[in-house]
């Protein structure tokens, strides 16, 4: 007869999600994990697999929750520019905002962290940049198409600058206590839909 789990998988992934954003993959070790879940290491590795499938499960579950709040914020109806806006300035106060800048973007960090030498993130890193890409550039064409952005302008290509300098915000909020630095930067790239 199968053992039931005496932990809750769910709140144990969230957890580990919230420690390895706090810490990185490297600086935080099964023991590490052990600990903080409170779970032994024979469930933890049933349950989730190695630390770097439970790792890559962690991010993922990172991303659903910051994807969905950006579709939510560039797919209202009326104007798109606004929604654009909202987003590179929400990313822009994270990044400046003393206790969230910090953490950072567990995407962005799992890029500086693990993507040159793991295919697997390096894989889910460019799935959210490219879901995060499409979203921009959808709401861009939308905001062209009601005259709100010039017609000269190419959609895709702001799209792939605001991208850009949404991961280097993530970056700079991290090392630098300047807050005007994210900002002034944010403000400097929302011109150009001007």
């Amino acid at each position: 007869m199968a053992r039931t789990k005496e932990f809750d998988p769910d709140a144990a992934l969230q957890s580990a999600l919230e420690l390895f954003w706090r810490r990185g993959y490297e600086a935080t070790s099964m023991a590490d994990l052990v600990a903080h879940l409170g779970i032994g290491r024979a469930s933890l590795y049933a349950t989730f697999g190695s630390k770097h499938e439970l790792y890559l499960k962690a991010l993922e579950r990172y991303e659903q929750g910051g994807m969905g709040r950006i579709v939510r914020e560039l797919s209202p109806p009326g104007p798109a520019l606004p929604g654009v806006r909202a987003v590179v300035r929400r990313y822009a106060a994270e990044a400046a905002h003393d206790e969230l800048r910090l953490h950072g973007c567990m995407v962005t960090n799992t890029a500086s962290e693990l993507a040159a030498h793991d295919p697997a993130a390096a894989r889910r890193v460019e799935r959210n940049w490219d879901h995060l890409e499409t979203l921009l550039h959808a709401a861009l064409v939308r905001a062209q198409a009601q005259g709100e952005l010039p017609a000269g302008r190419d959609p895709l290509a702001l799209a792939r600058t605001l991208l850009v300098l949404m991961q280097g915000l993530r970056v700079v909020g991290k090392a630098s206590a300047d807050p005007a630095r994210v900002r002034d930067a944010a403000e400097q790239a929302l011109a150009l839909l001007d």
